[in-house]
Protein backbone atom coordinates (compact mmCIF):
# COMPACT_ATOMS: atom_id res chain seq x y z
CA UNK A 1 0.00 0.00 0.00
CA UNK A 2 1.39 3.43 -0.95
CA UNK A 3 2.46 5.76 1.80
CA UNK A 4 0.61 9.04 2.29
CA UNK A 5 0.64 12.08 4.58
CA UNK A 6 -1.77 10.55 7.06
CA UNK A 7 -1.50 13.36 9.65
CA UNK A 8 -1.44 16.27 7.26
CA UNK A 9 -4.56 17.76 8.82
CA UNK A 10 -2.71 18.07 12.12
CA UNK A 11 0.00 20.22 10.55
CA UNK A 12 -2.40 22.56 8.79
CA UNK A 13 -4.35 25.59 10.07
CA UNK A 14 -7.36 25.30 12.37
CA UNK A 15 -10.63 24.39 10.67
CA UNK A 16 -14.17 24.40 11.93
CA UNK A 17 -16.23 21.25 12.26
CA UNK A 18 -18.34 22.33 9.34
CA UNK A 19 -15.33 22.97 7.08
CA UNK A 20 -13.12 20.04 8.04
CA UNK A 21 -13.01 16.85 6.05
CA UNK A 22 -13.08 14.87 9.29
CA UNK A 23 -14.56 16.12 12.56
CA UNK A 24 -11.68 14.46 14.36
CA UNK A 25 -9.18 16.91 12.82
CA UNK A 26 -7.65 19.54 15.09
CA UNK A 27 -5.21 22.42 15.04
CA UNK A 28 -1.79 22.36 16.65
CA UNK A 29 -2.10 24.71 19.61
CA UNK A 30 0.79 25.20 22.00
CA UNK A 31 2.42 21.92 20.98
CA UNK A 32 6.19 21.67 21.28
CA UNK A 33 8.62 20.93 18.45
CA UNK A 34 8.79 17.32 19.66
CA UNK A 35 5.09 16.94 18.94
CA UNK A 36 5.59 18.18 15.40
CA UNK A 37 8.46 15.77 14.86
CA UNK A 38 6.39 12.88 16.26
CA UNK A 39 3.62 13.48 13.75
CA UNK A 40 6.10 13.95 10.95
CA UNK A 41 7.44 10.46 11.68
CA UNK A 42 3.94 9.00 11.63
CA UNK A 43 3.14 10.75 8.34
CA UNK A 44 5.71 8.43 6.72
CA UNK A 45 3.93 5.31 7.95
CA UNK A 46 1.51 3.12 6.02
CA UNK A 47 -2.20 3.05 6.70
CA UNK A 48 -3.92 -0.30 7.19
CA UNK A 49 -7.53 -1.33 7.72
CA UNK A 50 -8.20 -3.07 11.04
CA UNK A 51 -11.22 -4.87 12.41
CA UNK A 52 -12.36 -2.55 15.26
CA UNK A 53 -13.25 -5.64 17.29
CA UNK A 54 -9.51 -6.28 17.56
CA UNK A 55 -8.71 -2.77 18.80
CA UNK A 56 -8.73 -2.16 22.56
CA UNK A 57 -8.66 1.15 24.41
CA UNK A 58 -5.49 2.72 25.78
CA UNK A 59 -4.29 1.45 29.15
CA UNK A 60 -4.73 5.00 30.53
CA UNK A 61 -7.91 7.02 29.96
CA UNK A 62 -7.80 10.69 28.98
CA UNK A 63 -11.50 11.59 29.02
CA UNK A 64 -14.06 12.00 31.79
CA UNK A 65 -17.22 12.77 29.81
CA UNK A 66 -18.14 11.74 26.31
CA UNK A 67 -19.56 14.64 24.27
CA UNK A 68 -22.44 12.88 22.55
CA UNK A 69 -23.14 15.77 20.16
CA UNK A 70 -19.53 15.79 18.97
CA UNK A 71 -19.58 12.01 18.61
CA UNK A 72 -22.77 12.13 16.54
CA UNK A 73 -21.20 14.79 14.28
CA UNK A 74 -18.13 12.58 13.83
CA UNK A 75 -20.34 9.58 13.13
CA UNK A 76 -22.29 11.50 10.46
CA UNK A 77 -19.11 12.85 8.86
CA UNK A 78 -17.44 9.44 8.60
CA UNK A 79 -20.66 7.80 7.39
CA UNK A 80 -20.87 10.38 4.59
CA UNK A 81 -17.23 10.97 3.63
CA UNK A 82 -15.29 8.13 5.20
CA UNK A 83 -12.53 8.28 7.78
CA UNK A 84 -10.05 10.90 6.58
CA UNK A 85 -7.69 10.80 9.57
CA UNK A 86 -6.26 7.42 10.64
CA UNK A 87 -5.89 6.50 14.27
CA UNK A 88 -2.64 5.41 15.93
CA UNK A 89 -2.41 1.95 17.50
CA UNK A 90 0.34 -0.33 18.75
CA UNK A 91 0.42 -4.14 18.85
CA UNK A 92 -1.19 -5.09 22.14
CA UNK A 93 1.58 -5.77 24.67
CA UNK A 94 -0.35 -8.59 26.36
CA UNK A 95 -2.67 -10.07 23.70
CA UNK A 96 -1.26 -11.50 20.50
CA UNK A 97 -3.17 -10.51 17.38
CA UNK A 98 -4.85 -7.52 19.06
CA UNK A 99 -4.07 -3.81 19.07
CA UNK A 100 -4.17 -1.03 21.65
CA UNK A 101 -5.34 2.48 20.79
CA UNK A 102 -2.85 5.27 21.36
CA UNK A 103 -5.24 7.93 20.09
CA UNK A 104 -8.41 7.92 18.03
CA UNK A 105 -10.79 6.17 20.46
CA UNK A 106 -13.90 7.84 19.08
CA UNK A 107 -13.05 6.85 15.53
CA UNK A 108 -12.80 3.24 16.71
CA UNK A 109 -16.27 3.56 18.28
CA UNK A 110 -17.64 5.00 15.03
CA UNK A 111 -16.14 2.14 13.01
CA UNK A 112 -17.74 -0.40 15.35
CA UNK A 113 -21.11 1.32 15.11
CA UNK A 114 -20.96 1.58 11.31
CA UNK A 115 -19.63 -1.97 10.91
CA UNK A 116 -16.60 -0.76 8.99
CA UNK A 117 -12.84 -1.32 9.32
CA UNK A 118 -10.95 1.43 11.10
CA UNK A 119 -8.06 3.02 9.23
CA UNK A 120 -4.95 3.01 11.38
CA UNK A 121 -1.22 3.48 11.59
CA UNK A 122 0.36 0.61 13.53
CA UNK A 123 3.52 1.54 15.40
CA UNK A 124 5.39 -0.68 17.83
CA UNK A 125 6.16 1.29 21.01
CA UNK A 126 6.66 0.83 24.74
CA UNK A 127 4.43 2.21 27.47
CA UNK A 128 6.40 5.43 27.85
CA UNK A 129 6.30 6.24 24.14
CA UNK A 130 2.61 5.30 24.18
CA UNK A 131 1.66 7.81 26.89
CA UNK A 132 3.86 10.52 25.39
CA UNK A 133 2.25 10.10 21.97
CA UNK A 134 -1.23 9.98 23.50
CA UNK A 135 -0.49 13.03 25.65
CA UNK A 136 1.06 15.02 22.82
CA UNK A 137 -1.99 14.37 20.67
CA UNK A 138 -4.11 15.61 23.58
CA UNK A 139 -1.94 18.74 23.87
CA UNK A 140 -2.69 19.53 20.22
CA UNK A 141 -6.43 19.26 20.82
CA UNK A 142 -8.58 22.04 22.24
CA UNK A 143 -11.44 19.92 23.57
CA UNK A 144 -9.84 18.32 26.63
CA UNK A 145 -10.44 20.26 29.83
CA UNK A 146 -7.84 21.07 32.47
CA UNK A 147 -9.13 18.42 34.85
CA UNK A 148 -9.13 15.72 32.14
CA UNK A 149 -5.50 16.52 31.39
CA UNK A 150 -4.75 16.60 35.13
CA UNK A 151 -6.32 13.21 35.77
CA UNK A 152 -4.53 11.80 32.72
CA UNK A 153 -1.22 13.08 34.15
CA UNK A 154 -1.99 11.55 37.55
CA UNK A 155 -2.78 8.18 36.01
CA UNK A 156 0.49 8.23 34.08
CA UNK A 157 2.40 8.92 37.30
CA UNK A 158 0.58 6.11 39.10
CA UNK A 159 1.73 3.79 36.32
CA UNK A 160 5.28 4.47 37.44
CA UNK A 161 6.29 7.04 34.83
CA UNK A 162 8.40 10.03 35.80
CA UNK A 163 7.28 13.68 36.12
CA UNK A 164 9.52 14.48 33.13
CA UNK A 165 7.55 11.98 31.04
CA UNK A 166 4.27 13.61 32.08
CA UNK A 167 5.53 17.12 31.34
CA UNK A 168 6.83 15.97 27.95
CA UNK A 169 3.57 14.17 27.14
CA UNK A 170 1.36 17.17 27.94
CA UNK A 171 3.79 20.02 27.16
CA UNK A 172 3.51 21.32 30.74
CA UNK A 173 5.49 24.06 32.46
CA UNK A 174 6.55 23.58 36.07
CA UNK A 175 3.83 25.86 37.48
CA UNK A 176 0.99 24.06 35.74
CA UNK A 177 2.41 20.65 36.65
CA UNK A 178 2.71 21.72 40.30
CA UNK A 179 -0.91 22.87 40.43
CA UNK A 180 -2.04 19.67 38.75
CA UNK A 181 -0.27 17.68 41.47
CA UNK A 182 -1.93 19.80 44.16
CA UNK A 183 -5.33 19.06 42.63
CA UNK A 184 -4.92 15.29 42.45
CA UNK A 185 -3.12 15.09 45.81
CA UNK A 186 -5.96 16.84 47.64
CA UNK A 187 -9.10 15.94 45.69
CA UNK A 188 -9.98 12.21 45.64
CA UNK A 189 -10.35 10.75 42.15
CA UNK A 190 -13.94 9.67 42.85
CA UNK A 191 -14.83 13.30 43.58
CA UNK A 192 -13.16 14.47 40.35
CA UNK A 193 -14.97 11.79 38.32
CA UNK A 194 -18.29 12.74 39.94
CA UNK A 195 -17.77 16.38 38.94
CA UNK A 196 -16.81 15.42 35.39
CA UNK A 197 -14.91 17.23 32.62
CA UNK A 198 -16.04 20.75 33.69
CA UNK A 199 -14.99 22.18 30.33
CA UNK A 200 -15.16 25.85 31.36
CA UNK A 201 -13.37 25.40 34.72
CA UNK A 202 -9.68 26.23 34.44
CA UNK A 203 -6.49 25.59 36.35
CA UNK A 204 -6.84 28.25 39.04
CA UNK A 205 -10.39 27.33 40.04
CA UNK A 206 -9.45 23.66 40.45
CA UNK A 207 -6.39 24.71 42.44
CA UNK A 208 -8.60 26.82 44.74
CA UNK A 209 -10.86 23.80 45.27
CA UNK A 210 -7.79 21.73 46.11
CA UNK A 211 -6.82 24.30 48.76
CA UNK A 212 -10.30 24.02 50.30
CA UNK A 213 -9.89 20.26 50.39
CA UNK A 214 -6.76 20.60 52.55
CA UNK A 215 -8.88 21.39 55.61
CA UNK A 216 -9.40 18.41 57.95
CA UNK A 217 -12.70 16.60 57.46
CA UNK A 218 -13.38 18.20 54.06
CA UNK A 219 -12.69 15.10 51.93
CA UNK A 220 -15.44 12.93 53.50
CA UNK A 221 -17.87 15.87 53.32
CA UNK A 222 -17.10 16.28 49.61
CA UNK A 223 -17.39 12.54 48.96
CA UNK A 224 -20.82 12.48 50.60
CA UNK A 225 -21.98 15.63 48.78
CA UNK A 226 -21.15 14.34 45.28
CA UNK A 227 -23.13 11.13 45.79
CA UNK A 228 -26.45 12.95 46.30
CA UNK A 229 -29.14 12.61 43.64
CA UNK A 230 -29.50 16.39 43.30
CA UNK A 231 -25.78 16.77 42.57
CA UNK A 232 -25.85 14.33 39.65
CA UNK A 233 -28.81 16.05 37.95
CA UNK A 234 -26.85 19.18 36.97
CA UNK A 235 -24.24 19.72 34.27
CA UNK A 236 -20.52 19.25 34.93
CA UNK A 237 -19.69 22.95 35.26
CA UNK A 238 -22.63 23.43 37.64
CA UNK A 239 -21.52 20.40 39.67
CA UNK A 240 -18.12 22.01 40.18
CA UNK A 241 -19.72 25.32 41.24
CA UNK A 242 -22.09 23.56 43.65
CA UNK A 243 -19.27 21.59 45.25
CA UNK A 244 -17.08 24.69 45.54
CA UNK A 245 -19.89 26.71 47.17
CA UNK A 246 -20.70 23.84 49.55
CA UNK A 247 -17.10 23.52 50.74
CA UNK A 248 -16.66 27.32 50.95
CA UNK A 249 -19.64 27.77 53.27
CA UNK A 250 -18.94 27.82 57.02
CA UNK A 251 -19.53 24.48 58.69
CA UNK A 252 -22.35 24.69 61.21
CA UNK A 253 -21.20 23.28 64.49
CA UNK A 254 -23.86 21.33 66.39
CA UNK A 255 -24.97 22.97 69.60
CA UNK A 256 -23.63 21.40 72.72
CA UNK A 257 -26.42 19.76 74.65
CA UNK A 258 -26.19 19.15 78.36
CA UNK A 259 -26.98 15.66 79.51
CA UNK A 260 -30.33 15.55 81.28
CA UNK A 261 -30.67 13.73 84.57
CA UNK A 262 -33.79 11.77 85.40
CA UNK A 263 -35.02 10.60 88.78
CA UNK A 264 -38.15 8.89 90.03
CA UNK A 265 -39.96 9.25 93.36
CA UNK A 266 -42.71 7.07 94.78
CA UNK A 267 -44.22 7.26 98.33
CA UNK A 268 -44.56 4.09 100.39
CA UNK A 269 -48.25 3.73 99.60
CA UNK A 270 -47.52 4.19 95.86
CA UNK A 271 -50.49 6.51 95.54
CA UNK A 272 -48.55 8.82 93.20
CA UNK A 273 -45.50 8.57 90.97
CA UNK A 274 -43.17 11.44 90.24
CA UNK A 275 -40.73 11.69 87.31
CA UNK A 276 -38.10 14.38 87.74
CA UNK A 277 -36.06 15.61 84.72
CA UNK A 278 -33.22 18.11 85.13
CA UNK A 279 -31.35 19.43 82.06
CA UNK A 280 -29.49 22.13 83.98
CA UNK A 281 -31.75 24.85 82.60
CA UNK A 282 -35.12 23.12 82.75
CA UNK A 283 -36.44 21.23 85.79
CA UNK A 284 -39.60 19.19 85.20
CA UNK A 285 -41.72 17.40 87.77
CA UNK A 286 -44.34 15.09 86.26
CA UNK A 287 -46.92 13.41 88.51
CA UNK A 288 -49.01 10.36 87.69
CA UNK A 289 -51.60 8.09 89.41
CA UNK A 290 -54.85 8.90 91.23
CA UNK A 291 -53.41 11.46 93.68
CA UNK A 292 -51.35 13.24 91.05
CA UNK A 293 -53.79 16.11 90.56
CA UNK A 294 -54.48 16.99 94.24
CA UNK A 295 -50.79 16.54 95.16
CA UNK A 296 -49.75 18.77 92.26
CA UNK A 297 -52.26 21.42 93.33
CA UNK A 298 -50.92 21.23 96.87
CA UNK A 299 -47.35 21.82 95.65
CA UNK A 300 -48.48 24.71 93.45
CA UNK A 301 -50.17 26.40 96.39
CA UNK A 302 -46.97 26.05 98.41
CA UNK A 303 -44.62 27.44 95.71
CA UNK A 304 -44.18 30.85 97.35
CA UNK A 305 -43.44 29.25 100.72
CA UNK A 306 -41.12 26.67 99.15
CA UNK A 307 -39.25 29.33 97.17
CA UNK A 308 -38.66 31.43 100.29
CA UNK A 309 -37.39 28.33 102.08
CA UNK A 310 -35.05 27.69 99.11
CA UNK A 311 -33.69 31.24 99.27
CA UNK A 312 -33.09 30.96 103.01
CA UNK A 313 -31.29 27.66 102.48
CA UNK A 314 -29.04 29.19 99.78
CA UNK A 315 -28.20 32.09 102.10
CA UNK A 316 -27.17 29.71 104.83
CA UNK A 317 -24.91 27.83 102.39
CA UNK A 318 -23.16 31.03 101.29
CA UNK A 319 -22.57 32.35 104.84
CA UNK A 320 -21.60 28.93 106.14
CA UNK A 321 -23.85 29.33 109.22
Amino acid sequence: MARKDVFGSVMGPATSVADSGDVSGYAVRGASRSIMQSFEELSKSSVVDLDPALVDTSFVSDRLDEDDDAFQELLAAIRERGQDSPILVRPHPDSSGRFQTVFGHRRVRVARQLGRPVRAVVKKMGDEDHVIAQGQENAARANLSFIERTLFADRILKRGHSPDTVKSALALDDTTFSKMRSVTNNIPEQVIVAVGAAKSIGRDRWWQLAKLMEHPGTAPRAAEFVTSADFAETGSDARFANLFDFLSAPVKQPRATSKSQEKAWVPQDKSVRAKITDTGKVFTLALKSKDASPFGAFIADKLDELFEAFRASETVKKTGD
